[in-house]
């Protein structure tokens, strides 16, 4: 029987992606948009607005799972006191939505899977390695990490299990973050920024969708899952490994603290500091990386 998942976020880049490795595996996908436009054209798509509560509650109803990636995007603007509720209420809010149609309908939801952020343990820089039973951070990211959780945490009381998947950088040469940063290393202005000893948990686009498909897959996930290759990167290394791919040098000096604080605000707090964090669980669960060598990563790419 084809089993059917409903994903939040679908049309951003991890969305699109797994949307087409669920679809090579047999699922039924339906994507939950608040683009009438594209609800209309496409048939596996459906008009929602979070704010006027507003879902075609029999999609939720029918779904046998929900991966939830919906999210206002961490470093594409400025961090107001707006933005940052913005952020956090982007992840809160579709959550509350879907949970209200589940207890209040018969349902067959197997599994809920959600996205997450390595930023639960805050933006820091240190030699410790976290797991996922560490406690979480109280600046911004960790806070906000928590509440999404916690709202992930609300579908166990339906009998429903629940999987969290803890982030870190999404390598990919479509789109996020990684064209952003390497830009200035293809035209030779590439250069690390502050301090270069944070680290940087990365994972790869193939990856970071093959764990979501894996945790569909597996009835024993159940909880939080550091999702990032478990690995020394840190600024300073990324830059060059980058240099190196592109057959660059790098010869700026670092990009000063003080000027990407002057820039950036609050927000260059995630930029100037990263800890690492540890796979060990979702490795004893059986998952495998596919790509856990940077060079060979960037390679994949950015070379075309």
């Amino acid at each position: 029987m084809i089993k059917n998942v409903v994903i939040t976020g679908g049309t951003g880049l991890v969305g699109k992606a797994l949307t087409n490795l669920l679809l090579s595996n047999g699922y039924e996908v339906f994507v939950l948009t608040r683009n009438q436009k594209q609800a209309t054209q496409k048939n596996n798509y459906s008009f929602w607005d979070v704010e006027n509560e507003i879902i075609d509650e029999q999609i939720i109803k029918t779904a046998d799972y929900i991966v939830h990636l919906a999210g206002d995007g961490i470093a594409d603007k400025r961090w107001t006191s707006s933005r940052k509720i913005s952020i956090l209420e982007s992840r809160t809010k579709p959550l509350e939505l879907i949970f209200k149609v589940l207890k209040n309908n018969s349902n067959q939801l197997k599994a809920l899977i959600s996205a997450s952020g390595v930023g639960y343990y805050g933006a820091i820089t240190s030699d410790k390695v976290f797991i996922e039973e560490d406690v979480a951070a109280s600046d911004f990211l960790g806070k906000t990490c928590v509440a999404w959780e916690k709202e992930v945490d609300k579908f166990n009381e339906l009998g429903i299990r629940t999987v969290k998947l803890r982030t870190g950088i999404v390598l990919a040469k479509e789109g996020g973050v990684l064209p952003k940063m390497t830009l200035p290393f293809k035209y030779s202005f590439g250069s690390v920024l502050g301090s270069g000893k944070q680290y940087m948990p990365w994972i790869s686009l193939t990856d970071l969708c093959q764990a979501y498909l894996f945790a569909i897959e597996n009835n024993q996930l159940f909880g939080a899952y550091n999702t990032a290759v478990e690995d020394d990167t840190n600024n300073a290394s990324f830059s060059k490994s980058v240099a190196r791919v592109l057959n660059k040098r790098i010869f700026l000096p670092n990009v000063p603290t003080f000027v990407l604080k002057i820039l950036l605000g609050e927000m260059a707090g995630i930029i100037l500091n990263g800890s690492r964090v540890s796979n060990s669980k979702i490795k004893a669960e059986g998952f495998q990386f596919l790509h856990e060598d940077l060079d060979k990563c960037l390679e994949q790419e950015l070379v075309e």
